[in-house]
């Protein structure tokens, strides 16, 4: 196998299916990249049976047709450091890739083709289209919510939800929840699916911020992403995910309309005193305070005390309440509105953040306990 391609057209291929994170396994074609050359593309893959991830490079000149696998790491790394110019790239009668630019030759140990799982074949029961930049903004926006908790597996993913024509991201970890939802270009028909939130990372990685699609199948246990020049596959998580409607309150008691940044940086101001440098295990929580047109945010440690005061609108009761301000903090970060709601019932049921315009996303976030 033997083939001429500039680097950077190379380079776009490996960011793409090099993953950001590579497990330790104790098979090493696991952490390898297939290059297969056919029919005049250089196809690139990665599989570890979890992920697996193709993109075809058009762009380059095909002199012997062939393939092998190197490891992808150390292949990535030398391509990255090469000078910005044509590489000619073989495997020797010794059987090693051989890598030449002009006045550098590296040489790499390969590993057998025939052992490398290619991507499977995935019969696609249920699709969707839509933006790239939507599936963008939606997974990122919500990732945060996603749990690491191992106990609860199903909970590492997020949910991509199909219903009527728009897509449902939900992320939950136990302490709060994050859904955002927009409308796709087509749909087969409704379904919902849990990829894990480590591979919904990957995908999202690469997508464009213009007005390109990407293509979403899912058969019983795999999902199919395909956009551009690139496929990823991916495991499906197993289980009932949490039914995000029924946990949603519909009723309140109490209602801000509150200025996000002000909100936003009240509570950041705040929260220096959550943690102290003596104390960097326990995490005290902030107290918000609502009265009529005033929401006062305080923090009390053993270093001292914060006080916050910002005007709001308010609707129904004075409440007291107390929160983890990191969990605020991460839904606020990820809102781009002027204005938001925060919707309350008591002091021990959750928070909810809504948009004051479009019904575009939902943050709900559990109060903590506050000591009398």
């Amino acid at each position: 196998m033997k083939f001429v391609c500039e680097k950077e057209k190379l380079l776009i291929g490996l960011n793409y299916v090099t993953r950001s994170s590579v497990g330790r396994t104790t098979e090493p074609i696991l952490e390898g990249i297939l290059l297969n050359l056919k029919n005049n593309t250089l196809i690139l893959t990665t599989n570890d049976l979890d992920i697996g991830m193709e993109y075809v490079v058009t762009e380059c000149d095909i002199l012997e047709e062939g393939k092998t696998v190197v490891d992808c790491k150390m292949f990535g790394d030398i391509i990255r450091k090469l000078p910005n110019e044509e590489l000619t790239i073989y495997q020797n009668d010794k059987n090693l890739l051989v890598i030449e630019s002009e006045g550098s030759q590296y040489k790499l140990s390969t590993m057998n083709p025939e052992q490398f799982s290619t991507l499977p074949v995935i019969n696609v029961e249920k699709s969707v289209s839509l933006l790239q930049k939507t599936l963008k903004d939606m997974i990122r926006k919500t990732m945060f919510a996603i749990s690491t908790d191992e106990n609860r597996p199903i909970f590492t993913g997020g949910l991509l939800e199909i219903k009527d024509n728009m897509l449902y991201v939900v992320a939950v970890d136990g302490f709060r929840l994050g859904l955002r939802k927009a409308p796709v270009i087509e749909a087969s028909e409704d379904f919902s699916a849990v990829i894990p939130g480590k591979y919904l990372n990957e995908v999202i990685k690469n997508l464009s911020e213009n007005d390109e699609t990407i293509q979403i199948g899912v058969s019983k246990n795999q999902a199919l992403f395909e956009f551009g020049n690139c496929k990823v596959v991916t495991r499906l998580l197993e289980g009932e995910f949490l039914n995000y409607n029924n946990v949603i309150p519909n009723e309140r008691e109490t209602r801000i309309k509150v200025n996000k940044d002000n909100l936003q940086g009240a509570i950041e101001r705040a929260s220096i005193f959550s943690t102290t440098a003596s104390e960097k295990e326990k995490k005290y929580p902030i107290k918000m305070f609502i009265n009529l047109g005033n929401l006062i945010i305080s923090c009390t440690s053993q270093i001292g005390d914060a006080k916050e005061e910002i005007v709001i609108e308010t609707e129904g009761k004075e409440l007291e309440i107390g929160f983890n301000p990191k969990y605020l903090l991460d839904a606020l970060k990820n809102i781009e509105d002027d204005e938001i709601y925060l919707d309350f019932g008591n002091n021990i049921s959750p928070c909810i953040i809504r948009p004051t315009l479009e019904d575009k996303f939902i943050y709900m976030v559990s109060p903590v306990r506050l000591k009398e």
